[in-house]
């Protein structure tokens, strides 16, 4: 059995453009089981693969290195995010408590309100019939019934400053914003000083009678307000500490306060005694008569002036104690002196509310 015979071509034969010829000798020689560029394409593969296997794996530890520190930042933002979520969600709740406490305690002054307006509508009517059945009807001015609603916007417009004052104390707040909070509640209380001027021009009486307040309130009334050394009386306890100039200050200011309620209230004194003689000893004749009435009439215009003089007191003294004060304390002075007034009107609708008293 003889073996075939392999034959090469001579190299200088075989020529750089002839592979086909190339191709065939190598099939005659194998009989065309093998391609001639098997072995070779199969390294080749190989190659490739175990290549592009490395790609694959260098390429794969990045991006798991690369997804290992993005997670990482992923986590630590969603971590800070749930903070602040969770903080924003603890103010939510914060806000909407006070909202609740804020919207229960309109209703609770709503309600006394609507006591105080059923009250005064029915002392209006017990009033009415009164003079009607002795003869007295009188027309209501139109000028103090537009002063009672102004009166009435302005106290509603006082519970608010009130309300913000009180929640602006209790959170950090710079000396700058809290100055124009204070600035703006004196500036209301001299616009209730100018409701009241406008309302005197109209009928002096009417203010000093305390009609357009609540009982409670009344029974403090002195010429139409409120007594200026009574505001000093009632802010002191909440303003401590305060330095030695300070109470010094402020001692100064109450002995000035005094004086000069006890120069107004003399005054006052000395006009009933002057209408009261004037009217008891009215001449029968009628010239005199009527000079007389005339002269009554003038002394009675006084208290105007002594409402305007009253206010111009209670005025200064707030501009006083607030530049005596730091603003901090002018502040809780002011909500002091608001919450004061606040406590007379409820006191007033519980007194309006109770049952009458059976008499035995």
């Amino acid at each position: 059995m003889t073996t075939p015979t392999t034959q090469f071509a001579p190299s200088s034969r075989m020529s750089l453009y002839e592979p086909l010829h190339q191709i065939s000798m190598w099939e005659d020689a194998f009989d065309g089981d093998i391609s001639p560029r098997t072995g070779v394409c199969l390294i080749n593969d190989s190659d490739e693969k175990l290549d592009d296997k490395a790609e694959y794996t260098s390429d794969k530890s990045i991006e798991l290195i690369e997804d290992g520190h993005a997670s990482r930042g992923i986590s630590e933002k969603n971590q800070r995010r749930l903070a602040q979520n969770r903080e924003a969600a603890r103010k939510s709740r914060l806000r909407k408590k006070a909202y609740v406490q804020q919207l229960e305690s309109s209703r609770l002054k709503l309600a006394q309100l609507e006591l105080e307006i059923e009250r005064a509508r029915q002392q209006g009517m017990l009033i009415a019939n009164a003079n009607a059945s002795m003869g007295l009807c009188s027309p209501v001015n139109s000028g103090l019934g537009a002063f009672e609603m102004e009166y009435g916007h302005w106290i509603e417009e006082q519970e608010r400053k009130i309300s913000e004052l009180k929640n602006v104390l209790q959170s950090p707040i710079g000396d700058v914003e809290l100055r124009m909070m204070v600035e703006n509640m004196l500036n209301h209380y001299c616009n209730l000083f100018r409701m009241k001027k406008d309302a005197a021009r109209i009928d002096a009486f009417y203010l000093v009678s305390g009609m357009w307040r609540s009982s409670v309130e009344r029974f403090f009334l002195w010429i139409g307000g409120f007594r200026p050394s009574e505001l000093i009386n009632v802010v002191m306890p909440q303003l401590e500490p305060l330095t030695d100039q300070q109470i010094a200050n402020v001692g100064k200011l109450k002995h000035c306060c005094i004086q000069a309620e006890d120069a107004l209230s003399q005054g006052m004194d000395k006009l009933q005694q002057t209408l009261a003689q004037s009217i008891t000893f009215l001449a029968p004749a009628p010239g005199n008569y009527c000079s007389q009435t005339a002269s009554a009439l003038e002394n009675l215009e006084s208290l105007e002036s002594f409402v305007h003089q009253a206010d111009h007191l209670r005025e200064q003294t707030l501009q006083q104690m607030s530049r005596i004060l730091t603003t901090r304390q002018a502040a809780k002075g002011l909500l002091a002196f608001g919450e004061y007034f606040q406590r007379l009107r409820a006191l007033s609708s519980l007194w309006s509310a109770r049952s009458p008293r059976e008499t035995v």
